[in-house]
Parts: structure tokens; C-alpha cells; sequence
């Protein structure tokens, strides 16, 4: 197992720690190094609402919204104005989704990742307006899958799972934990995730980076919802080790990180792997030179894991992982507003196209942190109010722009 390097600020939530009570924590099993194959990572007691978006970040929206304040009400006004909000959604559940690559065939697949958004739509909407028909609507949704999916098949089946299993457990958490009236078949939603989504993400994958990372996201949000601590270790474990192999420091050394079930024992294979880039920078991705659309994926999840990791307790913001976030960010930004692309860099070409991925980790990193990065601001806040991907990305600008909480 290839150890990231330990640059990362060992911090309680308040307070830095001593070396010593760092030391002492790390003995516990209370910190971890980056990459260690057995983070103890799950808290003693789960924090609810929890998965990417807190209540108290729920509050600062809504106070926000209410009062009519920019960026927040035009961003709510971009998602209730979208189909995801629509009050008259039918749902499209089936017992078989079968997705092949690039979504050929797509029997369910659509339907299913859409209506997850949905119902995630309808939850935030519930929550800042205080409408019950988008909370019933939201439930409506999930009653539908959670009565009728039993699989997923064909070669995509994993990442198909990933997208649709990270916005689940995020609707589910706030109409559980913030609705007033009754969800009675909330039980049968939780065995939903845990038998059709959990065993499918689970076990990662050895494919591009973005694949693994959407998928750990799907299993630590569903283990936050399943207050499951076995399997949100064992995701987060994964997650450190993908994300370490995924965006290139250059502290990491000559060549990047990689995750040691893949066997990408020597240069030629890393090469091939990071799509032909044979020159590593800080901020690269492996799939920066496929294009920013797939790399936005995986910066994206990374910074939804971090999210829901700080909720949680556990701050990877102050790890490798907000490092390699930040620098991620911050790469694809500056050619993603127009910087000149060098001929070492991806042959000289590159196919933009980033997504609207910058919100969390921008206002985590910059925001709160206080790191300044120009490049990801502007191209933020040229892009607001960020929308949604309609895969697994809805509405950030409006849960995590400029959110203090």
C-alpha cells in the first residue's frame, strides 16, 4: 500500500493538537495517516442531516433564500424552476436498470439518476420553503424505487450505481431527519440501499479514477444514512487511496500515487494510465487529459466525501485531501477560463468542459480555510448559480456558496 505523504495539519475540530495528543490520537485510532488501509473513520454517533449538506448549511440557505440575498434566491429560483422541481413528476422505478458504457443501452438508467435528483430537489425545496407537496413528492420518489429496483446490470452497472446512490441518501436524509410529517416506508428505503446500491459500489473499481471515487461517495453517504461504520470505514479507506492516486502533488515524487490493485508497476503503465501524460504537475488529474468532464466528476466527488467526512467529524479538509482538492481545483480552473494550453500538457489539447463541480470545495477551501485561489473563484462565480450535471452534481451554489456553516 503506497502512503501519501504526511502534510496534512493534524487538528481537533477546535483546536490544533499537541504532537503529543496527535500522537496519542493516531495511536487510538482516532487520525489517520492519508492512504492507511484501516481508518477508523466513522463516528461515534452519526450526524443527521449528514451526507454533503449539514442543517445548519440548510439554515443559512434558507435564512438566505427568504431574504432574497444573491446568489443564494437566484439560485433557488434556477432549481424550482427546473424539471427536477416539477410537483407533477411521475416516477420511472424498474426492477432492472441496465446501463452499458456511455449509457448504451440505458434501460432505467436516466430515469433513475434523474428521478434520485429529483428527489434530492424536492427535499432542499421542502426544507426552504417549508412545502409539504415537495417533501411528499420527495418521499413519493423514493417509495417508488425503494418498492420496485432489485439490480443493476450490463458493464456500467458500478458507476451507474454511484451516481444514483450518492443523490439517494442525500433526499433521504433531510426528509428523514427534518420532515415533520410521516415516511412510513423509510425502512424499506434503507434496505433498498443496503442490499440493491451498498454491494455494488462497495468493492471500487480498477477503472478511471472518477468511476471509484463516485462510487466510495454513494457508499459513505449510504452508510451515514444506514449508521453503518463498517462499511463507511472501508469506503473511506478506498476513498483516501483513490483520491491520493487521482490528483498528482508534487511532494507525491517523480510519479504519482497509484492504488496497488491495479498493478501500474512502472512508468510506461502510470503514462498510459493518466492518458498518455507523461509529465506530472501539481493539480494534474488522471483524466485531466481525457477531458474536464471526467475529471470534474472525480474532483467533484472527492469534494462531496470531504464534505460529508467533515459533518461527520472527521475534517479532510486539513489532509492531502483538501490539498489535492484545492491544487485539482485550481489547475483545470485556469485552462477551463482560457489560459493557453503548453505542448507538454495533454499534447497540447485539451477538451474543456469542467462542470459545475467548484462550489464545495471552493467555499471549504478558500471560504473557510482561508487558502486564496483566484483561478477556482472567478470561474465560480462566472458559472453561478451552478445548476446540476444531471448524473450526481444539483445546485451547490445554493447549498455550499458562500456558506459560513
Amino acid at each position: 500500500m503506497s502512503h501519501a505523504p504526511v502534510r496534512h495539519r493534524l487538528r481537533s475540530r477546535a483546536s490544533l493538537l499537541t504532537l503529543g495528543a496527535a500522537t496519542a490520537a493516531l495511536v487510538a485510532g482516532l487520525l489517520t495517516w492519508p492512504g492507511a488501509p484501516h481508518a477508523d473513520a466513522a463516528p461515534a454517533t452519526f450526524v443527521h442531516p449528514g451526507v454533503t449538506v449539514s442543517r445548519s448549511q440548510l439554515d443559512f440557505t434558507r435564512n438566505k433564500v427568504n431574504s432574497g440575498a444573491q446568489p443564494w434566491k437566484g439560485a433557488f429560483d434556477r432549481m424550482a424552476a427546473s424539471k427536477y422541481a416539477d410537483l407533477n413528476r411521475t416516477p420511472k422505478p424498474r426492477a432492472i436498470v441496465e446501463c452499458g458504457s456511455y449509457s448504451n443501452p440505458n434501460n432505467g438508467c436516466t430515469d433513475e439518476r434523474e428521478d434520485a435528483i429529483a428527489a434530492y430537489t424536492h427535499a432542499l425545496a421542502w426544507y426552504i420553503t417549508r412545502d409539504e407537496r415537495h417533501a411528499k413528492k420527495a418521499i413519493e420518489l423514493m417509495d417508488a424505487w425503494s418498492a420496485v429496483i432489485q439490480d443493476h446490470t450490463n458493464s456500467n452497472a458500478p458507476l451507474q450505481t454511484g451516481w444514483a446512490g450518492s443523490s439517494w441518501p442525500k433526499a433521504a436524509e433531510i426528509i428523514k431527519y427534518t420532515y415533520t410529517g410521516t415516511w412510513a416506508n423509510s425502512g424499506r428505503f434503507a434496505t433498498m440501499l443496503r442490499n440493491v446500491y451498498l454491494p455494488e459500489v462497495i468493492n471500487g473499481s480498477n477503472s478511471n479514477g472518477n468511476w471509484e471515487l463516485s462510487m466510495m461517495e454513494a457508499a459513505i453517504g449510504i452508510s451515514v444514512f444506514l449508521e453503518d461504520k463498517a462499511s463507511y470505514d472501508k469506503a473511506m479507506a478506498k476513498f483516501r487511496t483513490r483520491t491520493a492516486a487521482y490528483v498528482y502533488l508534487s511532494s507525491d515524487g517523480e510519479l504519482p500515487k497509484t492504488v496497488p490493485s491495479q498493478n501500474l508497476n512502472t512508468r510506461e503503465k502510470i503514462v498510459n494510465y493518466w492518458q498518455g501524460q507523461s509529465t506530472f504537475v501539481t493539480g494534474l488529474t488522471q483524466e485531466t487529459c481525457r477531458d474536464f468532464t471526467h475529471a470534474g466528476y472525480g474532483i467533484s466527488a472527492i469534494s462531496h466525501v470531504a464534505e460529508t467526512s467533515r459533518i461527520q467529524g472527521q475534517d479532510l479538509y486539513g489532509t492531502d485531501v483538501g490539498e489535492r482538492l484545492r491544487h485539482a481545483l485550481g489547475f483545470q480552473a485556469k485552462y477551463e477560463l482560457g489560459a493557453a494550453v503548453p505542448a507538454w500538457l495533454c499534447g497540447g489539447s485539451l477538451h474543456l468542459g469542467l462542470g459545475p463541480v467548484t462550489e464545495v470545495g471552493y467555499n471549504a477551501m478558500h471560504n473557510r480555510l482561508g487558502h486564496a485561489m483566484t483561478n477556482t473563484q472567478a470561474l465560480t462565480e462566472r458559472n453561478r448559480p451552478a445548476g446540476s450535471n444531471n448524473l450526481f452534481v444539483a445546485w451547490e451554489t445554493l447549498t455550499h456558496g458562500d456558506n459560513p456553516n
